[in-house]
């Protein structure tokens, strides 16, 4: 094994904090808020109707703890960073419709109840869109130099 660089450093950082946000969201869900909740804060989106909105709030938590854990310890970790930015795409899309829709609602991530505050929520997605992009970029750098196992 190589000392690790500055650079692995702060991608081993961050990919460990992403997927543990990410597990600990879904798991907030799952087993804090409660699906019943999540499935209203689903539709509040006024994207889906029943019983798609029943079937992304009981599916996608799921998504969330096994990528988010998959992430942190390293396994499968191209499929955890495939499956988050894909994640985080369509939570940024849903956002964004409800925000042009005028919509005060809560985005369903903590279960609070509390209204999003648009402004915020896009520095979110833009902060996890730029890990996304250094982590897919170290992957890709780890690959060229022969330092990457497949995953």
């Amino acid at each position: 094994m190589h000392p690790l660089k500055p650079t692995e450093v702060a991608a081993l950082i961050l990919r460990v904090l992403l997927g543990v946000w990410f597990a600990h969201s879904g798991g907030e869900k799952l087993f804090v808020s409660g699906l019943a909740k999540f499935t209203e804060d689903v539709a509040n989106y006024r994207m889906l109707s029943a019983p798609w909105d029943a079937v992304v709030a009981y599916t996608l938590p799921w998504f969330e703890i096994v990528a988010g854990l998959c992430l942190t310890l390293d396994v499968l970790r191209r499929a955890a960073l495939v499956t988050i930015a894909g994640l985080v795409t369509v939570f940024s899309y849903g956002v964004g419709h409800a925000w042009s829709q005028g919509l005060n609602i809560s985005c369903g991530c903590r279960g609070d109840g509390k209204p999003m505050d648009y402004t915020m929520k896009a520095l979110e997605f833009a902060l996890y869109f730029l890990v996304l992009a250094y982590l897919a970029w170290m992957e890709r750098r780890q690959a060229v130099e022969g330092r990457n196992e497949p995953a």
